[in-house]
């Protein structure tokens, strides 16, 4: 075979394995290309399923979460026949962490009425950032005069046996009390503005306590008398 006729057959292998390379290359970027295209397709499905399944259940979550409100404000002012929402006023944060809450919030303001429409008092949603594991939230019913009726824990996550014995300990001793202020003790409660601590949770104790005064606090300074109520 001549030089010439081998020099061709090599050329005709190279072309052959040029060709085989880019068809594989071809190949490849079709097959990323389908790929991608399959995974945006499965992208935007899953984002109409989800939107539609946010429209359907926006409309009972809201429901549910209203009538949640509703029977912790019953809970905390048995007697008012409803509950509207009124405008909480933007506290001074420099005054507000001098009176000694730093660490409270007001979420919300409620005012209870009668069947007349006629202002009973008030039921205030607090949020303190004391308590042992995290936030403890709970809504405080007080009258008019300053009477406490009592609290309604919204949301609470202490220790298991310690903390979370607030409901059954902290919970009643708030109940019914006119007082200015409320305090802690561990050595057994001697007046209405004294509080017994639970247990080996001091901490969960002193969070509820100021949290409860830090809305008190709400009510002296912002609502008592009906100044926000005109």
């Amino acid at each position: 075979m001549s030089q010439d006729l081998k020099q061709e057959e090599i050329e005709k292998v190279e072309k052959v394995k040029v060709a085989e390379t880019t068809g594989n290359k071809n190949s490849d970027i079709a097959g990323m290309m389908k790929d991608t295209v399959i995974l945006l397709v499965i992208t935007l499905i899953s984002g109409l399923l989800l939107g539609l399944v946010y429209q359907i259940t926006k409309e009972p979550i809201a429901a549910q979460q209203e009538k949640a409100k509703q029977e912790a404000c019953q809970e905390v002012f048995a007697e008012a026949a409803s509950f509207s929402a009124i405008e909480v006023v933007e506290l001074d944060a420099q005054i507000w962490a001098e009176a000694g809450y730093a660490e409270e919030t007001i979420d919300e303001v409620m005012a209870a009425q009668n069947d007349a429409g006629e202002t009973l008092g008030y039921v205030i949603t607090v949020t303190t950032k004391e308590g042992y594991s995290g936030n403890i939230r709970f809504s405080i019913g007080i009258k008019e005069d300053g009477t406490v009726n009592g609290i309604s824990i919204l949301e609470i996550a202490e220790t298991a046996g310690l903390g979370m014995r607030a409901e059954e300990v902290l919970k009643p001793q708030f109940t019914d009390k006119v007082v200015e202020k409320f305090e802690y003790t561990k050595s057994g409660a001697t007046s209405d503005s004294q509080v017994d601590a639970i247990s080996g949770a001091t901490i969960t104790t002193n969070a509820v306590v100021n949290g409860v005064n830090a809305g008190l606090y709400y009510f002296q300074t912002e609502l008592k008398g009906g100044s926000t109520n005109e």
